[in-house]
């Protein structure tokens, strides 16, 4: 199975990418992890977005904040599926990192999640993953099944405690 590469612009966005890290663990998907900014490292995220198919990763997940141009420049260096994480901030409330996340250009698609949904990003990485893996499609089958369990579950502790 491909790798997901996650891209951070700055160590500040960790602890939501902690959340993706640890979805795609769950689900038995490797990744690597930078520390590359649009502006800061242009150089460095160029030749890691330009090298990754060859380097075997078949999604790549990019985190920012503010200006959010991360994403966008790793999508215009390459052809593999970029999923983008708005980050919320102290500037507008992360609005305007979604904006920027999701405002792409005609021809450089980026899927945008929610801000701060690093979990959301890894599921639609192993979503595009397990269109190849059955075994991968069969895992988040399960997922599914067990969110799906513990809502009903919720829903039948309400209904108790709501006749007491």
């Amino acid at each position: 199975m491909r790798k997901v590469g996650i891209i951070m612009g700055s160590d500040s966005d960790l602890p939501i990418l902690k959340k993706t890290a640890a979805t795609l663990t769950s689900l038995g998907i490797g990744y690597e992890v930078h520390v590359y900014s649009a502006h800061r490292t242009p150089a460095e995220a160029r030749d890691f977005a330009v090298s990754a198919r060859k380097n075997g990763f078949g999604v790549l997940i990019c985190a920012a904040g503010m200006a959010a141009h991360l994403a966008g420049a790793i999508a215009a260096n390459t052809t593999l599926p970029v999923i983008g994480i708005p980050c919320k901030s102290q500037t507008l409330d992360g609005i305007d990192a979604l904006l920027s996340t999701v405002m792409m250009p005609s021809g450089i698609p980026v899927a945008t999640v929610a801000i701060d949904g690093g979990v959301n990003a890894a599921l639609l990485a192993a979503q595009i993953l397990a269109v190849e893996d059955e075994g991968l499609a069969a895992k988040l089958d399960e997922k599914r099944r067990k969110d799906a369990a513990a809502v009903l579950e919720k829903d039948r502790g309400i209904a108790e405690r709501i006749a007491e």
